[in-house]
């Protein structure tokens, strides 16, 4: 029986190719990552990972052709099938659309000047389901968008339908996710073990409808269960 590690397909989107060179430079050199393909525009992007069938696309969103938020709903959104995890990686001084990136079916993001080991735990984690947001980004996303965050009085209805599936515990948790807590840093809050909050938070997506961790900040934010004031 082998004990070699189950390998991550990894598809690499960037209209830059230095960018491109460098993440398949290190993520061919883990264990359980295989750089199955490259991409240099969101077009070129969705026919290459409808093609591969890769596990996780790294999306930039700032890319010709088609951009990375359309790209990403094309392959991860309501209407897709057998989406891949999309994992954004973008720069905050030049993209404001992260929050439609997310909304449009990503699975997380990282900043693009992150660390390599950063940005290969991130493939990891959205490879696992688990989703990403980086508690620092997510401060980050909350404090430059607040505007674009802040609920609708259409979302109302939403909220009250969010608080009654929920039970106080849940909505607490969700609180917490909402404002970029890892399971740990939640289970250390409340004085529970990572496990319980693992319980919980799948107990929330299941509830809700949620496909992620992602989902979950989004529609707590969409409907005003957290402020939009980091």
């Amino acid at each position: 029986m082998s004990d070699a590690p189950q390998q991550i397909r990894v598809l690499v989107c960037d209209d830059q190719a230095l960018v491109r060179t460098g993440y398949v430079t290190i993520f061919s050199a883990q264990p359980d990552m295989e750089v199955v393909g490259e991409a240099e525009n969101g077009h070129a992007a969705v026919q290459a990972a409808r093609r591969l069938r890769p596990d996780v696309v790294v999306m930039d969103i700032r890319m010709p052709l088609l951009d990375g938020i359309q790209a990403t709903r094309q392959l991860a959104g309501p209407d897709a099938e057998a989406p891949p995890k999309v994992l954004v990686v973008t720069t905050f001084n030049v993209d404001a659309y992260v929050y439609d990136a997310l909304r449009a079916g990503a699975s997380g993001f990282l900043l693009k000047d992150a660390p390599p080991v950063e940005l290969v735990n991130g493939i990891r984690t959205v490879a696992r389901g688990e989703a990403l947001l980086a508690p620092a980004v997510t401060r980050h996303l909350i404090g430059h968008f607040a505007e674009h965050l802040r609920p609708a009085e259409t979302s109302r209805p939403a909220r009250e339908d969010v608080v009654h599936a929920l039970t106080p515990r849940e909505l607490e948790v969700l609180g917490q996710i909402a404002e970029g807590l890892s399971n740990a840093e939640i289970a250390a809050e409340l004085f529970i073990t990572p496990e319980t909050v693992k319980t919980y938070v799948s107990r929330i997506l299941a509830k809700l409808g949620l496909r992620d961790r992602v989902q979950a900040v989004v529609l707590a934010y969409r409907v005003g269960l957290v402020s939009g004031t980091p």
